[in-house]
């Protein structure tokens, strides 16, 4: 059948790993504490300091313990779902004052606009939490490319690596598995889809190879009606 959507991955795929780590998630770090401390008691604040509290089995945590715990979730890049959406509202900030800008590669950028303009539905599924993926977007180096994407997926369809997801996304966007094609740049969340009935297709930036999965090295390498 052929594709009549694209699904892609975000880090390390539309756009670097490096941003993430050496932007985002100092930035994060940085700002954090100070904002838990400011609007702990802001229900939207709140409701994810508890499923912190939840997640971390620290119910009784004090505000300063929360704030220890979600550094330690930072250092070691855990894909907490209430880290990423207090993430995504420290980020916000960042990305609303113009201290940061999120990148996406040219290619990525050159290609997305083109197959959206031939009828191709773009969605976006990354363990940032959608908030974040709309901020990166949003606020690009290239101005708001937000228009582009039909919809928008992240850890609270599922795991990455579990196929699970996938389905339950295919059904969300409305379209029959294998009319989807998935982009990442991580063969287990390629294989995962696949698994799920997804077309895949990996992005190899710095070449090599995703095995058992048409590789590429750049966007506008990516043909979604050979798919």
């Amino acid at each position: 059948m052929p594709i009549k959507a694209i699904l892609t991955d975000i880090e390390g795929t539309t756009s670097s790993v490096r941003f993430v780590f050496d932007v985002l998630f100092p930035y994060a770090k940085a700002h954090l504490p100070q904002f838990v401390r400011e609007r702990a008691a802001e229900p939207e604040v709140a409701a994810q300091l508890n499923a912190v509290r939840a997640e971390s089995g620290e119910t009784g945590a004090e505000p300063e313990r929360v704030i220890e715990i979600l550094l330690g979730w930072i250092a070691e890049d855990r894909k907490a779902t209430p880290l990423k959406a207090l993430q995504g509202m420290v980020w916000e900030q960042g990305y609303r004052s113009g201290e940061i800008q999120g990148h996406v590669y040219a290619d990525a950028v050159q290609a997305m606009r083109y197959w959206q303009a031939v009828g191709y539905a773009l969605y976006v599924y990354s363990s940032g939490s959608i908030q974040a993926q709309k901020l990166i977007f949003g606020y690009s180096e290239v101005g708001d490319l937000t228009s582009l994407f039909s919809g928008y997926f992240d850890t609270t369809s599922g795991g990455k690596r579990e196929a699970a997801s996938y389905a339950r996304i295919a059904d969300a966007i409305g379209l029959p598995a294998g009319d989807i094609l998935f982009l990442s740049d991580v063969v287990q969340e390629l294989d995962a889809a696949r698994e799920a009935g997804l077309k895949t297709c990996g992005l190899a930036r710095e070449g090599g190879s995703l095995a058992g999965h048409p590789t590429v090295a750049s966007f506008t390498e990516i043909l979604p009606e050979n798919f």
